[in-house]
């Protein structure tokens, strides 16, 4: 991991920031920031563009880790939350919720460095699942529009699905467009015939 990766420490205990921001300096992490308040949370997160996020909660009131967990969904970035007690929903939430790793009683500056990188690696894993996952679903709705744009083509021209798909192509071939933006249009031109 480079050694110039920004780090955001939020924790209300000046303490337990120390010690997090001593066992990242002793990795050789340099550009860290602690926040112990808050208030307006995530502005400062946007403002500071962190590329990870250490959230440590001694003991987490339910408002509190709603808080946080919203702020893991809505940074997309690899967040390593430590608690002091948790139970089988908060963990399930966490997960839910984007944390990416989720350590109970292990505040220690030693296990800093390790948990860090573990976090990063699970962001990045899962970070390549969602991502392979949206050009899937893109590319079944597309399939989908041009299985539609041919069946459309098939009952007005009165021809099969071999020709109809042709049709598609050497038109988006003449116009210099894609088979989807082709499909699209044979599509509307259809709505609008009805």
């Amino acid at each position: 991991m480079d050694r110039h990766t920004r780090i955001v420490i939020i924790d209300e205990s000046a303490i337990r920031r120390a010690i997090l921001e001593e066992g990242l300096r002793e990795a050789g992490y340099a550009d860290i920031v602690s926040i112990g308040e808050t208030d307006q949370l995530l502005a400062k997160l946007d403002a500071l563009e962190p590329d990870v996020i250490i959230i440590d909660l001694e003991n987490p009131s339910r408002d509190v880790l709603e808080q946080m967990f919203q702020i893991s969904r809505l940074a997309r970035r690899p967040v390593a939350m430590f608690v002091d007690q948790s139970d089988t929903a908060m963990i399930a939430e966490a997960i839910d919720a984007g944390v990416s790793a989720y350590v109970v009683d292990g505040l220690r500056k030693e296990r800093v460095k390790p948990i860090l990188e573990t976090a990063i690696m699970r962001f990045n894993a899962f970070t390549r699942l969602r991502d392979e996952l949206e050009r899937t679903k893109s590319k079944l709705e597309e399939r989908k529009i041009v299985d539609r744009a041919k069946g459309i083509l098939m009952k007005m021209k009165g021809i099969g699905e071999e020709e109809a798909y042709r049709l598609l192509r050497r038109t988006a071939m003449n116009e210099n467009r894609t088979i989807i933006e082709v499909a699209r249009s044979v599509i509307t031109a259809a709505e609008l015939l009805k």
